[in-house]
């Protein structure tokens, strides 16, 4: 029945998804499972390596969200600097985008990560980067760890509005100080009594100034920085707490970031994610996902770029010829095409093996790596070859060029990525 009403809000037909009993059993947030969703037909799988018909069919129905919700209105929340968050999560959320994976019984659709790795490449079709992240954050980056680990109290206050898009949530973890660094966050959540106490302040925190709370990672103890940190769900509205500025960024500006500091904000113990003391280790494990998800979103702004610089070059002219009938264009473009093919593959791989219950956090890091170094290497590339128009803001290679400079810096910057694969091939040199 919960599955019934959930396509039934995505305007699919059941038969779409008439496998849907052998999800039940693959790993969505606590299951590790031993094999991939059961194709539709073998001609499916000869054309995509985990996508099936049901992948596709969720895709189609976002993508018309996208081209009536979002896309007419990009540059009017560009200039602005925000989108309405509440808004837009509510569309998503009333069409079971916020929740793919999630426990049908709190509004998800319990389907696999593949799902939401295809939902994630579908969101690279709007036309700028910061209301991708700010939906990541919502649907992929702040709620892992209640779905996995909170208790039935706190996923139904906080986990089930989020999914349907009532609430919007921000995920409080990095620091002054503190960004790829997680285990050096200085904020404190002080037990007293049934409550915590909490003192410090939040950095860089995206939805921060539309949300209606937090998955907050405080330290709750003086114990070593791996095992003293704890996930708490922080309503926004509680006294104490200051969202002192909106930043300003170079890019992602639909996308609100928020400074945050709190003064003695008193929140429920009951309010903890799993155990106390877990919260890094919550965290570090939700990682995977989060990465992947990243490097999904990214790979359908690289292949429009690629596109859309074809398309000006083989209509612009310089020396009397087409621009792209220089072979240093055309080559180039053949080149990043080929990168682009090559991550998506990795991105795929390292998908199917997660689905079947792998630990792929040496791939995802190589996959995070790669997408944003390739994001960089394309979209200056590509700028280059759109001339003075490219220095613009009227075209997307420019908006690329800025929104796409995150990806080597957020989720963990490209040197903590090389840091976890060279943990991985044992060449990282052990601390003294």
């Amino acid at each position: 029945m919960a599955l019934c009403n959930r396509v039934l809000r995505l305007k699919l037909p059941i038969q779409q998804f008439p496998n849907y009993a052998c999800y039940q059993n693959k790993r969505t947030y606590s299951e590790k499972v031993t094999s991939m969703p059961k194709p539709v037909s073998s001609v499916e799988t000869t054309d995509h390596l985990i996508y099936t018909h049901e992948h596709n069919a969720l895709r189609e129905s976002l993508r018309k969200i996208i081209d009536k919700e979002i896309n007419p209105f990009i540059e009017k929340w560009e200039e602005a600097e925000l989108f309405p968050a509440h808004r837009i999560f509510k569309i998503l959320g009333s069409s079971g985008f916020l929740g793919v994976n999630k426990p049908t019984e709190y509004g998800g659709l319990g389907l696999d990560f593949s799902y939401n790795v295809a939902v994630a490449e579908e969101l690279g079709n709007i036309r700028c980067g910061g209301i991708p992240m700010a939906i990541g954050v919502q649907s992929d980056m702040a709620t892992p760890a209640l779905a996995r680990y909170g208790s039935a109290e706190l996923k139904k206050e906080f986990l089930q509005p989020t999914i349907a898009g009532d609430k919007v949530v921000c995920l409080g973890v990095s620091e002054v100080g503190a960004g790829s660094d997680v285990a050096s966050i200085k904020t404190k959540a002080v037990r007293k009594g049934d409550d915590y106490i909490i003192n410090g302040g939040k950095m860089w925190t995206t939805n921060g100034t539309q949300a209606d709370w937090m998955c907050l990672l405080a330290n709750t103890s003086d114990g070593p920085p791996h095992r003293n940190k704890s996930l708490i769900c922080l309503p926004m509205n509680l006294p104490g707490i200051h969202v002192t500025r909106k930043i300003s960024k170079i890019g992602m500006k639909s996308s609100d970031t928020a400074e945050i500091f709190f003064d003695d904000v008193r929140v429920p113990c009951k309010n903890l994610i799993g155990e106390e003391g877990m919260g890094f280790t919550y965290q570090m494990l939700q990682f995977q996902e989060e990465r992947l998800w990243g490097v999904a979103n990214i790979l359908t702004p690289m292949q429009t770029v690629i596109q859309e610089t074809i398309e000006y070059t083989r209509q612009r002219k310089i020396f009397n010829q087409p621009i792209l009938h220089n072979q240093t264009v055309h080559f180039r473009l053949a080149e990043l095409e080929t990168e682009v093919e090559l991550l998506r593959s990795l991105l795929y791989r390292a998908t199917a093996m997660y689905v079947n219950g792998s630990d792929v956090t040496k791939l995802a890091s190589m996959a995070k790596l790669k997408a944003g170094r390739l994001a960089r290497e394309l979209s200056d590339s590509c700028l280059q070859f759109w001339g003075g128009m490219g220095f613009t803001s009227d075209v997307f290679v420019s908006r690329f060029y800025r929104d796409s400079r995150l990806m080597s810096i957020g989720a963990g910057a490209d040197e903590v990525m090389l840091s976890i694969i060279c943990k991985y091939m044992e060449t990282l040199p052990g601390k003294k």
